[in-house]
């Protein structure tokens, strides 16, 4: 039986700091398995008609986190995704409720790794001050242990390539289920 056979329809969602190529590895993860893709930053610029840095800069983190929450949720309704999450949305204990009902990927990208990705960039409204790299640490220490409660952990190294991570995440996702497998379901 395939994994995706296996998997039988249930998500996954890749949940990790920002810069950890969650969107990037979800596309080749989602190809992979034949199942659709999707980024909950990118469905909630949609439906809001703003960016992220738009929606914070108007309603602050708290505004922002309803809306993700409500993107996630409609997501959860289907099956057969890969969802991409935003770096904070294990924060929220209630999208903990969504993400159960799927298998959730860890992408654990170290921080020396995640300032080289993020130096420089524009986009990321909780870095947008001069001590961004002291911001990027505090959130790592705060999310971590949020981040742990994932099904799978997948550690990745700066040199990895998005082939080399889904190809480690479809063999951790596999030993997953077979682990929580009845014995006679593993054919």
């Amino acid at each position: 039986m395939t994994l995706t056979a296996r998997l039988q329809g249930t998500n996954l969602y890749l949940i990790g700091m920002m810069g950890a190529g969650k969107s990037s590895t979800g596309t080749a993860l989602a190809q992979a398995l034949g199942y659709q893709f999707f980024d909950t930053d990118v469905v909630l610029e949609t439906v809001a008609g703003r960016t992220i840095a738009e929606i914070f800069a108007q309603e602050g983190e708290d505004g922002f986190r309803q809306q993700e929450t409500e993107v996630l949720a409609q997501l959860a309704a289907y099956r057969r995704l890969v969802i991409a999450t935003g770096g904070g949305i294990v924060t929220q204990r209630r999208n903990w409720g969504h993400l159960h009902h799927g298998i959730v990927v860890w992408l654990d990208v170290p921080l020396a790794v995640l300032e080289q990705r993020l130096a420089g960039e524009t986009g990321r409204p909780l870095l947008q001050r001069p001590d961004w790299r002291q911001t990027l640490a505090d959130l790592v220490d705060q999310r971590q242990p949020l981040y742990a409660q994932a099904d799978v952990r997948v550690p990745i190294a700066a040199g990895d390539t998005v082939e080399v991570i889904t190809a480690q995440i479809l063999s951790l996702v596999d030993e997953r289920l077979r682990a929580d497998a009845p014995a006679n379901q593993l054919n």
